[in-house]
């Protein structure tokens, strides 16, 4: 064995923390309302709804959901006059339900006209999603582009110049190829395909800020599909300018697939500061809440440690000791619980998303954990005796037994969240 003194003479080991990149900050206004991007704010969650924009009861309700589960900005189709039409419809009728979350515009072939036509559309509208690859060809592709640009202006709106290699400007690709072909040591197909897309942002922007837009008011994106492919572009874009960056794996596909390509991106670029709002672009299971997206978006950076969402639960995997499926049930039922209740108590008890609980199997680590929760408790394994002792703030509290433990448990953590985070703090948030 090695002396471990020996190396406390050492410097002591840095945490992990993400870097930061300072960007400039966008203002997203509805009514009296902001949310910033970019610059000192918090990285935002955005989400997409994907109903049909003419159905403007629907549209809304699933709004909701989105902006209940977490979403910070809501994105909705606008493809047809039709559609445009239903905008200031849907901004109403979440003004009706009280739900608080600004709408984003999606433009592509036709957000020229769109916004010209239909002016109540673009007032309502909180912020423009522009893909220059869709925008036109030729000599329409400025003044069509421009058309947009003049109409976030007007009517004080952000816009985010969504590149995506799916819809990417093959005039710019065409011409960087031909570039390339002269090269002494020409790119591959791929590096050439990154620069158009940089490039293609980055000169979008600038297009936009010439004809006398707020480069604070720009945000740009460049979405791929493969996972190191968004990390390469994006480490570049950020390189190149200080615009706010909005992170996305597009096409991230279904399921653990999908989740595990969307974490594995953004985490490695929003631990080196890149990104300052996300969207995880997961295709929904047949039958699953649209809302699957927003909790993993969530998820990826409650666990990187940049936003706190919901209460955090912890609770062991289960080995040969935890025969029993008890704590994986009481485990399932407090994490569902929290999040059922988050609407309700990010109002009434503030601060309560930080409290940490566990759910824990046996006597090997459950009481260790259970420490370092707030309020956590450590079932019997297979052949432990029948006692589950709870322990709060750091000390054992008290131990359940019987067939009600599940029961019991769920109610010390009611009381719990009341005792603490109740009272004067409710007062305050009052």
């Amino acid at each position: 064995m090695t002396d471990s003194s020996s190396n406390l003479g050492c410097l002591p080991i840095e945490a992990a923390a993400p870097k930061a990149r300072r960007s400039r900050q966008a203002s997203v206004t509805w009514g009296p309302r902001t949310v910033t991007i970019g610059g000192d704010a918090p990285v935002r969650v955005q989400s997409m709804t994907n109903t049909d924009t003419v159905d403007a009861i629907g549209t809304a309700i699933q709004v909701k959901e989105l902006a209940l589960a977490g979403s910070e900005l809501v994105r909705i189709t606008v493809n047809t006059p039709e559609a445009a039409a239903q905008v200031p419809y849907i901004r109403e009728q979440l003004d009706r339900m009280g739900v608080d979350v600004p709408l984003v515009g999606d433009f592509h072939y036709n957000g020229h006209r769109l916004l010209t036509e239909f002016p109540a559309c673009a007032e309502a509208l909180s912020k423009y999603r522009i893909n220059p690859g869709n925008v036109g060809k030729g000599d329409k592709r400025d003044r069509q582009f421009g058309q947009m640009i003049d109409a976030a202006m007007r009517w004080n709106k952000p816009v985010r110049i969504g590149v995506n290699w799916g819809s990417l400007d093959q005039e710019l690709l065409a011409s960087l190829m031909d570039t390339n072909s002269r090269r002494a040591e020409p790119w591959d197909a791929k590096q050439v395909m990154y620069e158009a897309l940089i490039t293609s942002a980055i000169e979008s922007a600038r297009l936009a800020e010439s004809m006398g837009m707020d480069g604070n008011q720009i945000i740009l994106s460049c979405k791929v599909s493969g996972v190191q492919d968004l990390i390469s572009v994006y480490r570049e874009l950020a390189k190149r300018c200080d615009y706010a960056l909005h992170l996305g794996l597009t096409e991230a596909g279904m399921g653990t697939k999908g989740t595990v390509a969307s974490a594995t991106a953004l985490s490695i670029l929003l631990q080196e500061g890149i990104g300052d709002t996300i969207r995880v672009s997961l295709t929904p299971q047949p039958g699953e809440s649209r809302t699957q997206e927003v909790v993993i978006a969530n998820e990826i950076l409650q666990a990187l440690g940049l936003r706190v969402f919901v209460p955090s639960v912890t609770a062991c995997p289960g080995c040969g000791r935890t025969t029993s499926t008890t704590f994986q049930e009481l485990a399932k039922q407090i994490d569902d619980y929290l999040r059922m209740q988050m609407p309700l108590w990010r109002t009434r008890y503030p601060g309560v998303e930080t409290m940490k609980v566990a759910v824990m199997g046996c006597i090997v680590n459950g009481p260790g954990e259970s420490k370092h929760a707030d309020i956590g408790i450590s079932l019997p394994g297979t052949g432990e005796a029948p006692a589950a002792p709870v322990f709060i703030d750091g000390e054992k509290a008290l131990t359940l037994r019987g067939d009600d433990i599940a029961r019991e448990f769920h109610k010390l953590v009611e009381n719990y969240v009341e005792k603490r985070f109740g009272g004067e703090h409710a007062a305050q948030a009052v």
